[in-house]
């Protein structure tokens, strides 16, 4: 049984949402502020949190900082229905994922499962059926271990979200080959769930972002601009 953590200070959406996610199987743990939350995961992490964004005390963007700073879980953001900025905003400091309020509570169910389903094919037994061996893949400085979910560049850990890890996976399998922004879409996300293209482009910045932490020179992912992204082995 997945553990879902739900930060919102609406308490009609902690309820309802909370009475929705346990019929179908899941634990919640509501909290109704940043501070809350995060006194919580500091001694124990849920299997993955959907955090509102606008909160007292501490706001869902400080709160995801706060998280990344140790943890790479899942994170859900629930977003207002004309912010794009907060959308953005919340991406590219590493959510992997956002739904708008007011939302469709089979909506936010169905994103749970599909980001629960995608951190299991990134961490569960990847092994290969003809030779026992663990798919690690290597292309040239870059590292990648589907079942320890670990990346490193040059030697350098790299810490990725679910999110992240699947798109450089995409991306590094076939050097030289365009993924459009439609196909990492399909890699990224379930077919029910519907993303747009700045979902995908904020995705890449903020995974180029760390792959320069530690090396400023990479840029193994290209941009064709109108078309998609290529990742070229350096």
């Amino acid at each position: 049984m997945s553990k879902i953590a739900l930060v919102d200070d609406d308490r009609n959406i902690l309820t309802s949402v909370s009475m929705t996610l346990e019929a179908e199987g899941f634990e919640v743990e509501t909290y109704n502020d940043g501070q809350a939350a995060l006194d919580a995961f500091n001694k124990k992490l849920p299997d993955m949190a959907v955090l509102d964004i606008k909160m007292p005390r501490m706001d869902g963007m400080d709160l995801l900082q706060r998280l990344r700073q140790k943890t790479q879980m899942p994170v859900i953001f629930l977003t207002s229905k004309d912010d794009e900025i907060d959308e953005v905003l919340g991406l590219r400091m590493g959510a992997d994922d956002y739904v708008k309020k007011p939302f469709s509570q089979r909506l936010l169910v169905e994103r749970i499962r599909a980001l629960l389903r995608r951190q299991e094919a990134t961490t569960g037994d990847v092994t290969n059926a003809t030779t026992g061996d663990t798919k690690v893949m290597e292309r040239g400085e870059l590292r990648m271990d589907p079942l320890r979910h670990a990346v490193s560049w040059k030697g350098s850990d790299v810490s990725l979200t679910v999110t992240e890890f699947l798109l450089l996976q995409a991306l590094a399998q076939r050097p030289g080959f365009v993924k459009s922004r439609d196909q990492l879409m399909d890699v990224a996300y379930d077919d029910q769930v519907y993303v747009d293209d700045r979902t995908i482009d904020s995705h890449i910045k903020r995974l180029r972002k760390k792959m320069r932490a530690a090396d400023h020179e990479f840029s193994a992912i290209e941009t064709l601009y109108g078309i998609g992204y290529r990742y070229n082995e350096e």
